[in-house]
């Protein structure tokens, strides 16, 4: 699902994937490597390589219904009747969306925007329709969470250091000779169809609670590719010794390596872009996101993440997201984003036309 361009359908191995492995160069695709199948497992049973390392080979979503950080006045289990609620609230929620327009309806009110996802709102989408942000509350290790974030053990954001807040109101001031609309460079990254929306792609890889919620993992003994489907991020992760990339150099999604603590995959990012942010506070030169993927099952990835960054927060920080395996028949999506994306250049023109009138 995509905002500006057409969705076109496509299986593993495809479009994106095909872009992801020719990164990976021919040195990684040895035949050996491509013909591994996961071995055959039953439930509970680890999916392995053939070089033994655990095989996160496959499609996954981490869609879910439970926030990032943790309301107030919860504990971070759920109880069954506060997981009721919350899933059963999202079905009649969806429901309602979901039922037919009543075709005699006035006109929806001047200035609407249809951001609340009510059926008929100016310019947004129905969100039972178009959206698929998860029908079900997190469960790690078959507890039901009320945040993802489990660090702090409160499951909200360290408050931020002195330093971090007068950086932001710098970086505030010296933005705020431009308006929003006066140029590309102003509008998000997503919405120029750079990078994904929220933190899809990551690090760390958090759910965008809107659609597109899915990713494609690629593995071999000397890489990890991971496609993620909102605006076809790839992010390539390396084995071996770290060579360390120079402090001026800051790519989109960073400078990943990887290597093995027994069964479990350790990820560790540095060089993080400073246009990218996370929960609002874009990445430093001192950012660093350690990811571990711990594979429960053939149907289940643990996904942890903390968050290192001693010139914003006093003490690290992160939390605990499950991806689940798709099911067959469930698609990962091209995400066309630049495709027939008029948006971006409505948004500008309308922004001149507007100047104009106010002459």
């Amino acid at each position: 699902m995509n905002q500006g361009g057409r969705n076109v359908s496509i299986r593993r191995f495809n479009t994106g994937l095909a872009l992801g492995l020719a990164v990976l160069g021919a040195s990684v695709l040895a035949p050996a490597v491509l013909s591994a199948q996961a071995s055959a497992a039953g439930p509970g049973t680890v999916p392995r390589m053939p070089d033994g390392r655990p095989d996160l080979q496959g499609d996954w979503t981490n869609a879910t219904l439970t926030p990032l950080q943790r309301p107030a006045g919860q504990e971070l289990i759920l109880t069954p009747e506060q997981v009721a609620e919350a899933e059963g609230g999202r079905v009649d929620y969806l429901v309602d969306l979901a039922q037919p327009s009543d075709p005699d309806r006035v006109a929806p009110p001047v200035g609407g925007d249809g951001s609340t996802g009510a059926k008929g709102g100016v310019g947004g989408y129905n969100h039972a329709v178009w959206f698929q942000a998860g029908d079900l509350v997190a469960r790690v290790n078959g507890e039901p969470r009320s945040s993802l974030l489990t660090q702090p053990p409160g499951g909200r954001r360290p408050t931020l250091l002195p330093q971090a807040r007068e950086r932001i109101a710098a970086g505030r001031e010296a933005s705020s000779g431009f308006g929003q609309y006066d140029n590309p460079e102003n509008r998000p990254l997503a919405e120029r169809c750079i990078i994904s929306f929220g933190s899809s792609a990551g690090p760390p890889m958090a759910p965008n609670y809107a659609y597109n919620n899915t990713y494609t993992i690629v593995q071999t003994p000397d890489h990890i590719m991971i496609l993620t489907e909102m605006v076809h991020d790839i992010r390539i992760i390396r084995f071996g010794e770290r060579q360390a990339m120079p402090d001026h150099m800051r790519p989109y999604m960073g400078d990943s390596w990887g290597h093995w603590e027994g069964d479990v995959l350790v990820v560790e990012t540095t060089n993080i872009h400073p246009g990218q942010a996370f929960l609002g506070v874009a990445a430093t030169p001192d950012l660093k996101v350690i990811e571990r993927f711990t594979v429960v099952d053939e149907r289940t990835i643990h996904y942890e993440f903390t968050i290192e960054d001693p010139s914003t927060y006093a003490e690290p920080w992160g939390g605990e997201i499950p991806f689940t395996r798709m099911r067959p028949g469930e698609l990962v999506y091209e995400y066309a984003c630049h495709e027939a994306n008029y948006a971006l250049s409505n948004i500008l023109s309308g922004a001149r036309a507007q100047e104009r009138g106010n002459r």
